[in-house]
């Protein structure tokens, strides 16, 4: 054994000359055949010893002391050798490559699908999400979600921008979503179809209301009406122009003037002159083409031809035995003219013959008189504090009942939608009924007292919209009072405290659309006041 291991240095004193024999092929030595083969020899019996050989002993063996033909030989047959033993594996990864290579291109033949941009492993995952915190709280619908799963999370999320967007986007419409889509707005209820609606479109969701509020009316002060031409004495009338934007003034000073209403300058378009004639009450036809003013102390009275420019004083009127002419009121109809007359009197005057087709009579002096919406009836006061209700058809009388606390009646008032009748009184009491309740009791209750003013409520006149009552005395400065219809409440901002616009007003009248509002007081001017609430003139 001790022989044994003595064999095995060799080995490692071969390495030695192997560095060396390495080193050297770089400038390969002279070397002696001879002695070369004999020590190759001697190294194969002394191996031969062992009874088996080291393959890489040999091998560096035989690259140190020669036979590089063998070596080389050997070495092919190895590297053979390596590329049979991996060959089936490399076949194995070709064929694999192929198979991908396959696959994917019978997958490229197919119809293209429209894939996720983005896929998380983390979605698929049942995961909790806390509902309870502040930019989440919005998509709860019920206490019971304090948590929700990532899914249902996601599905509600979408759900809201699809109703914020008013559906689903142009750019993110696919087919199967529309059908749920679809699916999903026909199991709504009416509530989230009317939010759907509301999120449809952008703005102003605050928009102000149709009906008029009360409390406080929202007016802005204009120009006086009739700045371009102040009167020289005390305003009786001003009337807006039924079609036109046009307002009239008349007064004391024998002037009839029309003035274009803008708000800012007013500017006048003419005035006219009637000599002689103080003015008490004028007025537009029905169709806004002829003026009609009376005057204080002879039936005479005036018609004006707008369209023409023509002044026709009438003298006289068959079949009118009054010694003047001073009240009047237009037949909605038009063509005809209803007028005051002493003792009780009332005349119905055709404007076309100029004589009067028939009369009635009340007890007592006619203090005011106003027609119903329609024409067909006509509402006369008493001074005497009853209330005559006639058919103009038949002239009959069809009703009679007494202003409650009434003890001298001094005007009425009617309203254009036939809902409201405002009786007022000396005492500045106005009452107002209803049109249906004073057409069928005799004994009808007022639907409210207004007890605002202190002294003769002696004008009287609803908005057309029947939303306002004005309510006037011209015994006293400031005495105007404008009346919530629906509430039956006194605005509180009209007239404004510790500020003398109004005077004492005489007359009051409403644009065609309540756009406006104006009065004629004692100092000759129509103050005008625009009432915001109302869009149209």
């Amino acid at each position: 054994m001790e022989d044994l291991n003595v064999i095995k240095l060799p080995a490692t004193e071969v390495s030695e000359p192997a560095e060396k024999k390495t080193k050297k092929r770089a400038r390969p030595p002279k070397l002696d055949t001879v002695d070369e083969e004999r020590k190759r020899q001697k190294n194969v019996k002394s191996l031969s010893v062992l009874g088996e050989e080291d393959s890489s002993v040999k091998l560096l063996e035989e690259l140190v002391f020669g036979a590089e033909d063998e070596l080389v030989e050997r070495l092919v047959e190895q590297e053979d050798e390596k590329h049979t033993g991996t060959g089936t594996l490399l076949e194995e990864d070709r064929d694999e490559e192929s198979a991908d290579s396959e696959a994917e291109g019978s997958t490229r033949l197919l119809p293209s699908r429209k894939a996720a941009a983005w896929v998380d492993e983390d979605d698929e995952r049942e995961e909790e999400v806390d509902m309870k915190h502040r930019f989440r709280r919005e998509l709860i619908r019920g206490e019971a979600e304090s948590t929700m799963t990532k899914q249902k999370l996601q599905q509600r999320m979408r759900d809201q921008f699809q109703k914020s967007m008013g559906g689903t986007p142009s750019w993110a419409a696919i087919s199967d979503r529309k059908k749920k889509k679809k699916k999903a707005a026909e199991d709504e209820e009416d509530e989230d179809e009317e939010d759907a609606e509301l999120l449809r479109r952008t703005g102003n969701f605050v928009a102000s209301s149709d009906s008029l509020p009360s409390g406080i009316l929202r007016m802005k002060k204009c120009l006086h009406a009739n700045s371009a031409r102040p009167s020289e004495d005390r305003l009786t009338t001003i009337q807006f122009h039924p079609s036109a934007q046009v307002v009239m003034t008349a007064g004391l000073d024998q002037s009839l003037s029309l003035f274009q209403v803008d708000g800012k300058t007013n500017p006048k378009i003419q005035s006219i002159h009637l000599d002689r004639f103080p003015i008490h009450r004028a007025a537009f036809s029905p169709d806004g083409e002829m003026v009609i003013a009376t005057s204080l102390k002879n039936k005479m009275f005036y018609l004006y031809d707008m369209m023409e420019g023509r002044v026709t004083p009438v003298h006289s009127v068959r079949g009118l035995n009054e010694a003047r002419v001073k009240e009047f009121s237009v037949c909605p109809e038009g063509g005809a003219l209803l007028l005051t007359g002493t003792n009780g009197y009332l005349h119905l005057l055709t404007l076309k013959t100029k004589e009067v087709v028939r009369s009635m009579k009340i007890n007592g002096n006619v203090c005011g008189v106003d027609f119903s919406h329609d024409g067909s009836k006509v509402f006369a006061n008493s001074e005497e504090g009853e209330v005559y209700v006639w058919d103009m058809r038949s002239s009959r009388c069809v009703n009679r009942f007494s202003d409650d606390g009434c003890v001298k009646g001094t005007s009425i008032a009617a309203s254009r939608n036939g809902r409201y009748l405002a009786c007022g009184s000396q005492s500045g009491v106005v009452n107002i009924y209803s049109q249906e309740a004073c057409l069928n009791s005799n004994n009808p209750k007022p639907l409210k007292a207004v007890m605002n003013l202190l002294t003769s409520a002696t004008s009287l006149k609803f908005n057309p919209t029947s939303e306002i009552l004005a309510i006037a005395s011209r015994a006293e400065d400031e005495a105007v009072k404008l009346v919530h219809m629906p509430s039956l409440t006194v605005f509180s901002n009209f007239p404004v405290s510790k500020r003398k616009i109004v005077y004492r007003a005489s007359c009051l009248d409403f644009s065609p659309h309540s756009g406006f509002f104006s009065l004629a007081n004692n100092k000759g001017h129509a103050p005008l006041f625009r009432l915001l609430h109302y869009k149209d003139f």
